[in-house]
């Protein structure tokens, strides 16, 4: 018994592959098309990645100074006899060292409280940082001013004023 090959199977075994509508797969530039796609697209979420951290760490900065100042005036609310006293707080870029945070337990002054929160200010915004502390006609300003780590901004500043 011999088998035999249909002749329509024949003829379908005999055709060449024709480049045209019954090609299957994919070229070799259209591979390197999507792959320059997919490369140009992880490149632009790397950069979207790296400035979404630096803007973090912008408005945590920002943030510190926040509570940093309204803490002093929180320190001259509860003293509002010594409020005078808070404007040596006052201090310029290196004018105060982060090197001893301690906090007094037994009689503190007013002088520990300014030399506690101009460590917290150095040790928080970095030794650029300067602050400005003025108190007239009942209205105490705080203004710090320190150098952004991440961007080229050397000064930002932040100043909150309050009716003591």
């Amino acid at each position: 018994m011999t088998t035999t090959i249909s002749p329509v199977l024949r003829n379908r075994r005999a055709k060449p592959m024709r480049f045209g509508a019954h090609a299957a797969g994919f070229s070799m530039i259209e591979v390197l098309i999507a792959l320059l796609v997919l490369a140009f697209g992880l490149l632009g979420f790397a950069l979207l990645q790296t400035l979404n951290l630096r803007y973090t760490q912008s408005a945590n900065t920002r943030t510190q100074a926040t509570n940093l100042a309204y803490d002093l005036l929180d320190q001259m609310r509860s003293n509002r006899l010594t409020t005078a006293a808070y404007t040596g707080a006052t201090f310029g870029v290196g004018g105060a060292s982060g090197a001893n945070c301690s906090r007094p337990t037994a009689v503190v002054t007013v002088a520990q409280n300014i030399a506690r929160w101009q460590c917290q200010v150095v040790a928080a915004l970095g030794p650029q940082s300067a602050a400005t502390v003025t108190f007239a006609a009942g209205v105490a300003t705080v203004t710090l001013t320190w150098g952004e780590r991440i961007t080229a901004d050397p000064n930002t500043t932040f100043a909150v004023a309050s009716r003591l």
